[in-house]
């Protein structure tokens, strides 16, 4: 009883890391995630983090979903005392390093939103990368004051 009940816990507890990780070649991305978006809103931000086990860097490049007309690749940078976005061709992820997306940094911006995004919903994305291809993400929407994911 006590090895089935081990066996039992572990596929649970591989099964709730799986969830929240999704892997193509070197490249993990993590926890992957929006803040809700008030009505009538037409654009959203998705951020994650992305580990590159590698020995070469690889680029993220694009992205597409069915929650926005278009994904767009956006930095932020100080210009005075202003702080703008910036929409840049590609995030490198350096070889044995990670890239974080996070609020007032790198994210995905999501142009012109199908809906505003609801807490507790999820919607696919689709990342671009230069060398691994393409991965299937699941977005995990928070709620809107939401400073990082809540698993």
């Amino acid at each position: 009883m006590t090895r089935l009940l081990a066996t039992v816990c572990f596929t649970f507890l591989a099964a709730l890391a799986a969830a929240h990780g999704y892997s193509a070649g070197d490249l993990t991305v993590r926890h992957p995630w929006a803040r809700a978006t008030p009505p009538g809103a037409k654009v959203g931000a998705v951020y994650f983090e992305i580990r590159n086990s590698g020995k070469t860097p690889d680029r993220v490049i694009g992205a597409t979903t069915p929650a926005a007309q278009r994904v767009e690749l956006h930095i932020q940078v100080r210009e005075g005392d202003v702080i703008k976005m910036r929409e840049v061709d590609g995030f490198e992820v350096p070889a044995r390093q990670r890239l974080t997306l996070s609020l007032g940094g790198s994210h995905l911006m999501l142009v012109n939103l199908a809906k505003p995004l609801a807490a507790g919903d999820r919607f696919p994305l689709t990342l671009r990368l230069e060398k691994a291809g393409e991965l299937k993400l699941e977005i995990e929407v928070q709620p809107a004051d939401a400073r990082k994911p809540h698993h």
